[in-house]
């Protein structure tokens, strides 16, 4: 297979051309009279918040929907795509952000199921071997055939992944949120699969929300805005500010100005904190470190590397075993005072990583949500006995007006909000509790870019009123930006912590690999 010019003549029709795409669910409009053309050999760009539209339109592209009005042309034919198969047919292949693979099948298992040749298997498996090590050459994407894909990093998950689109013969690739479980080292390797992908012809259209991947690997961006297609400009000509005002509908500030940290007293010592789960799995292997008033710990890692039970222990959701003191005093880890109510007593927010499952319920109102974990504060109570609806409606009210909660009606249930509002109602909650220490994970996961702004403002204003603050994120720009000094986790161990403004992501994500470099640790 040799490389293709990809320098298009001016007559080569558009390997994907959408025209007047309209599709509503219910009342809501999700796709408005979209029209689109992608060229081929290049890779496209598809940015806009949460609700703009853009999972809907490549899932009508993909066949998982079908438009209400509106043409497909692929190739310059006009194309009619009932459903994924038909996709497949016509040459288009999509990878998703949580991966469709048999956890407990091999590579070659999971690469021709669905696509046997007959019904030997046998057969397939040899052919499938071979077009795999030509694949593997060709773009970069080596993998252990034989391996079991339970076994395999994320990273090489994704890979299987492309793989079974290019077995399946697809010319044109959807990805759909590709790097939010990567490490930098496994987001740049996939570029350089993406580069090599559209240097032999292929054409790419990558979904992100994640400015800098568009800025660095595409070669034109399309923007939407509350289902409706808003621009689309070559990558070259545009900057992240401008794709962000394009996203949002105003100027935001990709990175939040802040002054140094003025650090005092030392808030939260932890020292040999360990954690072992149900299954006898130790998650926690010996972390210690310490945070002080006034600055933001940042804790980066690749997700399911003990980040998510560290907030767990400190939360009060899980026991462990080791020290923690806060403001010098002890915490109890695993007797009848290590529970969340405890917890918010000594002084503890907690913001936790699924906002859904952990920081709400759903089926209950805005002001319900507001008194959860806080209902015995003597404000929200008549008596003994009764609570105080109306002074709790008046406090979530005034709340709602200070985070910019939209729409601001307490009385509306919290699973018609949207995430960044949802996440605001979290933090207006923990945040104006006026806590010693804030335990805040992946304050932005699924917030559009107006409200990760907002939030990232919030989190800044606690820490300059003398707070502490422990940030757990999977976002390295977030991290970068935020933290005061970062430590980096990898199974279960800290393996070092750096200043912001002494490292970068490379170094940063080796360490999320659990590669040590040889750099000294701030301490």
């Amino acid at each position: 297979m040799g490389r293709r010019d990809t320098a298009a003549p001016l007559d080569v029709p558009p390997a994907i051309e959408l025209r007047g795409i309209s599709k509503a669910f219910g009342t809501v409009q999700a796709n408005k009279d979209i029209s689109i053309r992608v060229m081929p050999g290049t890779i496209h760009g598809i940015i806009g918040e949460n609700g703009a539209g853009k999972s809907t339109l490549m899932s009508i592209l993909y066949g998982f929907y079908r438009a209400d009005s509106g043409e497909i042309f692929i190739n310059g034919k006009k194309t009619e795509i009932h459903d994924s198969q038909d996709a497949i047919r016509a040459g288009i292949g999509m990878v998703f952000q949580h991966f469709k693979l048999v956890p407990n099948f091999t590579v070659l298992e999971n690469i021709v199921l669905g696509a046997e040749d007959g019904a030997l298997l046998r057969p397939s498996l040899a052919k499938a071997r071979r077009v795999l090590d030509e694949l593997a050459r060709e773009y970069e994407l080596e993998v252990d055939p034989d391996a079991v894909v339970e076994d395999l990093s994320v990273g090489h998950q994704q890979r299987v992944e492309i793989l079974k689109a290019l077995y399946r013969h697809a010319d044109i690739l959807i990805l759909d949120e590709p790097t939010g479980v990567l490490t930098p080292a496994e987001a740049d390797h996939l570029f350089r699969i993406l580069k090599n992908l559209k240097e032999q012809g292929k054409t790419i259209i990558l979904i992100t929300h994640k400015l800098r991947e568009i800025m660095e690997v595409t070669d034109t961006v399309s923007v939407m805005r509350r289902g409706e297609m808003t621009a689309t400009v070559r990558t070259a000509e545009t900057s992240p500010e401008q794709l962000a005002e394009l996203m949002v509908g105003r100027k935001v500030l990709l990175n939040v100005p802040k002054a140094p940290a003025s650090p005092g007293a030392t808030v939260l010592e932890v020292e040999d904190l360990r954690v072992t789960d149900a299954d006898g799995v130790e998650r926690l292997k010996g972390i210690s470190f310490q945070i002080r008033a006034g600055e933001i710990l940042g804790i980066a890692g690749v997700a399911g590397n003990g980040q998510s039970e560290l907030l767990a222990v400190l939360g009060g959701i899980m026991k462990g075993q080791g020290r923690v003191r806060l403001n010098g005093e002890e915490l109890d880890l695993t007797g009848r005072h290590s529970d969340g109510q405890s917890r918010r007593a000594r002084g503890i927010a907690h913001v936790p990583e699924d906002r859904q499952r952990l920081g709400m319920i759903l089926d209950f109102t805005a002001w319900e949500n507001v008194a959860f974990g806080y209902h015995h504060d003597p404000a929200y109570q008549k008596n003994r006995w009764l609570m105080d609806n109306d002074a709790i409606l008046r406090d979530t009210m005034g709340k709602m007006e200070r985070f910019d909660v939209r729409p601001p009606i307490p009385t509306l249930q919290a699973k018609n909000f949207s995430g960044g509002n949802q996440q605001k109602i979290i933090l207006a909650r923990e945040i104006e509790r006026n806590p010693d220490l804030l335990l805040v994970g992946q304050p932005t996961r699924g917030v559009d870019i107006g409200a990760i702004e907002f939030i990232h403002k919030r989190i800044v204003e606690l820490r300059d009123a003398g707070k502490a603050v422990l940030l757990v994120s999977v976002e390295l720009d977030e991290i970068m930006s935020l933290s005061d000094r970062i430590a980096v986790m990898f199974d279960g161990r800290i393996m070092g912590e750096r200043l912001p403004e002494q490292t970068d992501e490379r170094e940063l994500g080796l360490l999320m690999a659990g590669v040590a470099n040889g750099k000294g640790d701030a301490r």
